[in-house]
């Protein structure tokens, strides 16, 4: 049977990518009894008569599930950050890891607008650009959203599935019409469609974009920490993590425990005091989370 990869879903009909052919297939009867919604991005067996009528037999384990965008099997999240206008936030950034992380897609942080910072901002930004790279992250200072100014995207996206996410009004729409003039995406549709529970019946496409696919309707508009628990956190900053391991304690919070490693690598600068404070800041929301029933 064949195999291939949900690109489109729209009124019921799924668009399946399969040795570059697209196949409009349906689902199956077993899905609904199942409890199975197919996703853009799954992984799927049918069966087709033509690239017309086809029906999805198969649903493949996912690797991971988005609520916003619905979207399965998602490889990175390109989170693009403003170096001003509005100005960057290692915050929000954090915010946006924590969740990115918790999900298991592998990060790219893209700076833009570094054409408008003034020398002091400029400086600032490579600094702390300087510190995750340290930590582990892959971290692109772009200027302008211009052809010219994200090239070095391109090779992030080849081969791979991609959301982009990150802060309102920094031009994601504008950065994914500069990768796909021809896609000529309203900048304010962003906007408008972070409106809570605005998006929600809008159907999300994998475009493809120099040899990869990306999601044209921007990930994670919901920045709560609802599925995370408190020992989840720890993973999701891998400089934290990987110090946790010399914690006197197994399952040390890094807050008031003796003899934790995090904490003193706090202390002697190898981990910067403002990821350590809003870890911090996460782990206090995560215990304040009013349970769900």
């Amino acid at each position: 049977m064949p195999e291939g990869k949900i690109i489109k879903a729209l009124s019921g009909f799924y668009y399946v990518l399969s040795d570059s052919e697209t196949v409009q297939c349906r689902g199956r009867g077993v899905f609904r009894k199942n409890k199975v919604t197919p996703l853009v991005g799954d992984e799927v067996v049918f069966q087709a008569e033509n690239n017309k009528e086809g029906y999805i037999l198969e649903v493949k384990d996912r690797k991971n599930e988005l609520v916003r965008p619905p979207i399965a099997n998602v490889d990175q999240a390109i989170l693009v950050f403003s170096a001003v206008e509005p100005d960057f936030s290692t915050a929000l950034l954090d915010r946006f890891l924590v969740l990115v992380e918790f999900n298991h897609i592998k990060p790219v942080i893209c700076v833009t607008k570094m054409d408008l910072t003034n020398d002091a901002q400029h400086n600032e930004i490579v600094a702390y650009a300087e510190d995750y790279r340290k930590a582990g992250y892959d971290v692109l200072l772009t200027s302008s959203e211009t052809e010219e100014g994200i090239k070095d995207l391109y090779p992030y996206l080849e081969g791979e599935i991609s959301v982009f996410a990150g802060q309102s009004g920094v031009g994601k729409s504008t950065l994914l019409n500069a990768l796909r003039p021809d896609l000529e995406l309203k900048t304010n549709d962003i906007s408008s469609h972070l409106g809570r529970g605005k998006h929600t019946t809008r159907h999300v496409e994998l475009i493809k974009v120099g040899e990869g696919l990306v999601a044209d309707t921007p990930g994670f508009s919901s920045l709560e920490f609802m599925d995370i628990e408190v020992e989840d956190l720890n993973v999701c900053f891998p400089e934290i993590q990987s110090k946790s391991e010399d914690c006197k304690f197994r399952g040390c919070l890094h807050i008031a425990e003796p003899k934790c490693a995090v904490k003193a690598s706090v202390d002697n600068e190898e981990i910067p005091l403002y990821r350590y404070e809003h870890y911090k800041t996460f782990l206090q929301e995560i215990k304040e989370r009013k349970p769900r029933y």
